[in-house]
């Protein structure tokens, strides 16, 4: 006979959402990530701005608290003793900063979707709000979370690459090649508007990610930058591709590219980093393969589960060698991540050894990039610093 009571798991986390109901893309993406892993529970949330259509999306997922106001759910969920231990922001984002303060003032943890913020003062104010609160704030650039992402985050620390010099990093797309959010699309309508989605369309979009990406598996600190933004299609009042040119602490140079007007493309996210010892290639469409090419050697490829990757890579993989595993998998590994962190704070232990997720340094350096591009841009692509 098995004693349960040393065989017990710990209780799931009480999980709140606010946004992400019906017809929205990335609360459902959300919600499957978070119960990958079996961490969570969603028990309560505000799922639109919309009273009818909030508490409808409710009751499409059977969730038993439903809200009508994302204040209210803040306010009466931190008095509930079975109230919520985090919530999930998955709204556009002009509503990620006074949605995050209504829960980090009670002490609530948050797992935000990114850009941290629409603006730099935001985000300053919010990361500053955030760490006086001392709660955990994990932001879901999910693409940090694919494990050869790791493996290679990995061998850059190791040095298996030496000195880095180049960066070249590309996030492309082709579904705003045309003037979408004059037809009523409802994703191409609030991402293409500043007063929701901040000065940055494509930038803030999907540059954001390429931007950390680079920086989370070099580890480098970017200095200064020089973009040259354009709005291809007419009427547009954001930008839609972006070139930026990037100059690192240290020596290192950087290009990036991020679009959402090549024809062709569907989720082009592409790093490729190269030191005085060796280049590494990783791209998110064929995610479970990592090129590595030591100088003057043939091309060695690593793959996920198999030979050459590390305890980095195998820590975030679920499946054995050759079955396909992606972009869900990359957001459930963030929340778990976020899960060992906020267990951790709930019964005062240490945050798990290995655990890593972005959360406030790496949003508010996110929306200082796209705040430089833009200053950038409109001075004739001038360099810029960054104003963190």
């Amino acid at each position: 006979m098995i004693d349960a009571a040393h065989t017990a798991r710990a209780p799931r986390l009480r999980l709140g959402m606010v946004g992400g109901g019906r017809d929205a893309f990335i609360g459902a993406v959300h919600r499957i990530a978070a119960r990958i892993d079996d961490q969570y529970e969603l028990v309560a949330g505000c799922f639109s701005s919309s009273p009818e259509k909030a508490i409808a999306s409710a009751a499409d997922l059977g969730v038993p608290r439903a809200y009508t106001s994302f204040a209210e759910m803040a306010s009466k969920e931190a008095r509930r003793k079975d109230g919520i231990d985090a919530v999930a922001i998955v709204t556009p984002n002009h509503m990620h900063a006074p949605v995050a303060m209504q829960f980090l003032k009670r002490g609530i943890h948050v797992i935000c979707d990114k850009p941290l913020t629409a603006t730099l003062p935001e985000a300053k104010k919010l990361a500053k709000a955030a760490e006086a609160s001392g709660v955990v704030f994990a932001l879901t650039h999910n693409y940090t979370g694919y494990p050869m992402i790791r493996q290679a985050k990995a061998m850059v620390a190791a040095g298996d690459l030496g000195d880095l010099r180049l960066v070249n990093v590309e996030y492309v797309q082709d579904w705003l090649t045309e003037p979408l959010e004059g037809t009523g699309q409802k994703q191409a309508d609030w991402r293409t508007d500043p007063a929701r989605s901040g000065a940055g369309g494509s930038t803030g979009d999907i540059g954001t990610h390429a931007f950390n990406l680079a920086n989370f598996v070099t580890g480098l600190t970017l200095d200064t930058l020089a973009a040259d933004l354009s709005a291809f299609v007419p009427g547009r009042r954001v930008d839609d591709n972006g070139h930026v040119l990037m100059r690192y602490r240290g020596g290192a140079k950087g290009m990036l590219w991020c679009s959402q007007v090549a024809p062709g493309n569907e989720n082009g996210l592409r790093l490729r980093v190269y030191g005085t010892k060796a280049g590494i290639e990783w791209a998110q469409e064929d995610p479970n393969y990592l090129w590595h090419t030591p100088l003057g050697q043939p091309k060695r490829l690593i793959t996920r589960g198999g030979a050459g990757s590390g305890p980095e890579a195998a820590r975030m993989t679920r499946v054995p060698p050759g079955h396909p595993e992606g972009y869900l998998e990359g957001f459930a590994n963030i929340y778990a991540e976020a899960a060992r962190a906020i267990l951790a704070a709930k019964t005062g232990t240490a945050v798990p050894d290995g655990t890593t997720f972005p959360g406030l340094k790496e949003g508010l350096e996110g929306v200082a990039f796209v705040d430089a591009c833009v200053r950038s841009s409109a001075r004739n692509s001038a360099w810029v610093n960054l104003n963190l």
